[in-house]
């Protein structure tokens, strides 16, 4: 039986997928980094009323431009080092690439401040953990800006999901088709494993948030280039991940030119959930119950909203004094499902998370 969208509704329990905001904990933020991926951190952090009082960067220009576009107010530092040591920053977004970053993040954890590390986190899963454990014995939090848990498809699938809403998840299929070409001419073209590690973390994370802490036996991947690419790195890429009783695959064909297409599938004994559209930012979600289909009106896009996501999670644990979602320790088990997928690409054999400490191609 078809119902209608209001009446299928009444069914379903709220989904509350939109980012959260601290009730009275407004910390002075510095950000260190101001490459392009900052000016959606600055444009969600403003529209959320966040208070960020410093930008830090090597390249002063640059840091200087984000200020005077989004935060006039704030103080300039080409040293992260300098901006470390005011006492009244709380929090830092460290914003920079992965091979540089471990060594801010230490500084930041040892000046006590809680850090939001842009992902992916690191490229050794043992710097990683000495992260972590710094952390703790800082008693400061070490969140990662997995922000595409608040793009509001995924992130209406995953809280049904932890509502129990669909029941026992058995599938989660995913797959994008579009065209990564943009990187030419750009430092991610230097990437070598720029879909299936840069990317692709994103959906290797969602798959552990849709399986709901269900243990990964084994992965495999695999990676070729397209006949027509024009940039560096392989554009195509795939995965399939076992679970004990339950299964996810991810597709990546990243030169597609025409008819672009990002598709989620959840499959569930209590209900299913499917998402598409022509990109992350378009998309059109149906709920499928017993009792009919649902297709709720979901507000925001991935950008900048992911990062008001990951911000606001990060300043709500640190008031509610709790764990953040997107801790870092959590986080290290995405990366060590990423790097068995990606060390299967380059083995041609399925690989256990956990096995491969490091990005292969990073030692």
């Amino acid at each position: 039986m078809s119902l209608t969208s209001e009446s299928t509704a009444s069914l379903v329990p709220e989904v509350p997928y939109l980012p959260r905001d601290p009730r009275d904990y407004h910390p002075a933020i510095g950000v260190i980094g101001c490459g392009g991926i900052t000016r959606d951190h600055l444009k969600a952090y403003r529209n959320a009323g966040y208070r960020v009082a410093a930008l830090c960067d090597i390249d002063e220009v640059r840091a200087r431009s984000r200020r005077d576009e989004f935060y006039p107010g704030a103080e300039i530092y080409t040293d992260y080092r300098t901006m470390l040591r005011r006492d009244d920053i709380e929090v830092v977004d460290i914003t920079t690439h992965p091979p540089q970053r471990p060594p801010i993040v230490e500084a930041a954890l040892l000046a006590r401040k809680h850090v939001l590390s842009q992902k992916p986190f690191v490229l050794d899963l043992d710097v990683g953990e000495r992260l972590v454990e710094l952390a703790a014995k800082q008693n400061v939090k070490l969140a990662v800006n997995q922000n595409g848990r608040w793009s509001p498809h995924w992130s209406y699938a995953r809280h049904a999901v932890a509502q129990g809403l669909l029941g026992h998840v058995t599938g989660v299929h995913l797959s994008v088709h579009w065209s990564h070409a943009w990187v030419a001419g750009t430092p991610f073209e230097h990437v070598e494993h720029l879909i299936m590690y840069d990317f692709a973390i994103h959906w290797f994370d969602i798959v552990r948030c849709l399986m709901a802490g269900k243990e990964v036996q084994r992965v495999y991947g695999s990676v070729a280039r397209s006949p027509t690419q024009t940039v560096m790195p392989p554009l195509l890429a795939q995965a399939l991940i076992e679970f004990p009783d339950a299964q996810a695959s991810l597709a990546f064909d990243a030169d597609t030119n025409y008819g672009r297409q990002d598709r989620t599938y959840i499959a569930g004994s209590e209900g299913s959930i499917q998402s598409v559209g022509p990109s992350d930012k378009i998309q059109q979600l149906t709920f499928m119950t017993p009792h009919g289909n649902w297709q709720p009106a979901l507000k925001g896009s991935w950008f900048p909203d992911g990062f008001h996501g990951t911000m606001g999670e990060l300043l709500c644990s640190i008031e509610e004094n709790r764990t953040p979602s997107i801790d870092a320790a959590d986080n290290l088990k995405s990366l060590a499902l990423c790097f068995a997928a990606v060390a299967s690409a380059q083995r041609h054999q399925p690989v256990v998370p956990g096995s491969v400490r490091t990005l292969p191609g990073s030692e």
